[in-house]
């Protein structure tokens, strides 16, 4: 995958990104009680990793040549820290 197609990627990762984390809000109104504290704690986290994400976007849509391979990096690095993120809150509420 050359450069341009990973960008491309990543920038879709983070729209999947903002789209699972308003499907949580969306059903945290639903939710009551300890359950809705949950929900809040967890789209905090996940909206934190989102956060991140986007800053190694930046970082990866910037980088120098001799930097490329790093800023992809630490680009997957932060998407698979966020999938992890929200696989264990799927399992919290499912």
């Amino acid at each position: 995958m050359n450069k341009e197609e990973f960008k491309a990627k990543a920038k879709q990762s983070i729209d999947e990104v903002s789209a699972k984390i308003n499907a949580l809000k969306a059903k945290k109104e639903s939710a009551s009680g300890d359950a809705k504290s949950k929900y809040d704690e967890a789209i905090s986290d996940l909206e934190s990793k989102r956060s991140d994400l986007e800053g190694k976007y930046a970082d990866l849509k910037n980088a120098a040549e001799d930097k490329w391979d790093d800023a992809k990096d630490a680009f997957s690095s932060a998407s698979d820290s966020f999938k992890e993120g929200f696989d264990k809150l799927k399992g919290l509420f499912s």
